[in-house]
């Protein structure tokens, strides 16, 4: 890996070709995606079917769009039973872990009359979608389905595409059926985001759609935000290791390239203080390198978006860290907890040299979709808090009302808008 000494120079540089990483600079796609969307949106079940065909190879119609329990049960038995004891002690631990984020109803009075609060109400029906194609992603049914069954979300879509024989991967659908998934279906790609946005005769309009894809999902995504919520615009996968003297170097290595392996626009990122480090961790990223499946992606990877930073003090790499806002940060210090507390922009943040990033994608709880390309410092992971809205309530009784109400009369007529000030004045008319 490229070793560099850090200045504000090679900040400014690196923070500027991760940015082209982002789906906001993908333009030429744009156009490509909003045809499929308005065609989807015009043709309904028959754009979804010739674009299945034409992407997949997959031949789809009403009859077979929807994934049955048979295919389910089939899939239950293609599964390794190990697999499936790990997706449920996994599924333990997910679900464990965003219990704890529920929100609930409250209601305030006083003696005057005045009830304040705020209605918590879970989203109706929810869409999640799981890519397919270059992998398969189990992982992420888990992190996208249980937030929502924890929120009380009453019925959950799920679109992922389909191989030509019209199957879908059997742990994802293991995986979708132990995380309590309503219904699945067969299409990938910008129509099934548009189906979902829009519905059709075979798949229902969401009112949320939440699930990672390529930029093709991505864009799509981002063009039908309005018609329905969705949970982000994610970018290529991130990792940046913050690390000192004290760090093992095999394990920084190990860990920057379980991001790396992703695609060839993910982004490895080390940080340290130490120079002798930053040698050796380059020296061990070679070693695996070599004997890693996915080498070319990774060689690609770290061509592109990996460096290995030396910064001249702490403080100045965590500046560096804060400023980048990774997607996942792990920490490798002397004191960690102690530097964790000096952490501002982080989407995830692992601590100590046994917590590292893939125990949070796949088993230890907290969620793995998480903001990307540094919108860390602005957006937070997937929550339960995605999956529910909240309406305020009001109530005041006349006597509550009317030590007040010439003050609102006055504010409304500040702004010019008398007939909110005749509103709240009719009340007290002699």
């Amino acid at each position: 890996m490229r070793i560099l000494k850090l200045t504000k120079e090679t900040q400014n540089n690196i923070l500027e070709n991760l940015l082209k990483r982002s789906p906001n600079s993908y333009g030429e796609f744009e156009s490509r995606v909003n045809d499929i969307i308005q065609n989807v949106r015009e043709k309904r079940d028959e754009a979804v079917f010739e674009y299945t065909l034409k992407f997949d190879g997959a031949t789809i119609d009403q009859d077979n769009i929807r994934v049955t329990e048979e295919e389910i049960k089939e899939a239950y038995e293609q599964v390794d039973p190990k697999l499936l004891d790990v997706i449920r002690k996994a599924l333990v631990n997910i679900r464990d872990y965003h219990t704890k984020q529920k929100q609930y109803s409250w209601f305030d009075s006083d003696e005057s009359g005045i009830i304040l609060g705020q209605k918590v109400t879970p989203l109706k029906t929810v869409g999640v979608y799981v890519p397919g194609g270059k992998a398969v992603y189990p992982s992420s049914v888990l992190m996208n389905v249980i937030p929502a069954k924890v929120a009380g979300v009453s019925n959950i879509i799920m679109t992922t595409p389909c191989g030509k024989d019209g199957k879908v991967y059997p742990s994802t659908l293991v995986a979708a059926k132990e995380a309590g998934v309503d219904a699945i279906y067969k299409v990938g790609g910008a129509q099934a985001i548009a189906a979902l946005a829009f519905g059709t005769e075979s798949i229902p309009k969401v009112d949320k759609i939440v699930g990672p894809g390529n930029i093709y999902v991505a864009l799509a995504k981002k063009a039908v935000f309005g018609y329905v919520s969705i949970d982000s615009i994610a970018g290529p996968s991130e990792i940046m290791v913050l690390a000192d003297e004290t760090a093992n170097p095999r394990f920084v290595a190990a860990d920057l390239l379980s991001q790396a392996e992703h695609d060839e626009m993910a982004s490895a990122i080390l940080v340290t203080t130490s120079e002798a480090l930053a040698e050796q961790v380059s020296v061990e990223v070679d070693k695996f390198v070599e004997v890693l499946s996915r080498k070319e992606i990774i060689r690609k990877s770290l061509d592109n978006y990996g460096y290995i930073l030396v910064a001249d003090t702490m403080q100045d790499a965590i500046d560096t860290v804060n400023e980048i806002a990774s997607e996942h940060l792990e920490l490798v210090t002397k004191n960690p907890f102690e530097t964790m507390t000096k952490i501002r922009n982080a989407g995830a943040i692992f601590i100590g040299e046994y917590s590292s990033e893939p125990l949070g994608d796949y088993f230890a709880g907290p969620n793995h979709v998480l903001p990307t390309n540094g919108t860390a410092k602005f957006f937070s992971p997937l929550s339960v808090d995605d999956f529910i809205k909240k309406s305020s309530i009001i109530s005041y009784s006349r006597e509550a009302l009317e030590p007040v109400y010439k003050d609102i009369v006055q504010f409304a007529e500040c702004e010019k808008l008398t007939a909110h000030a005749n509103s709240i004045r009719v009340r007290f008319e002699d």
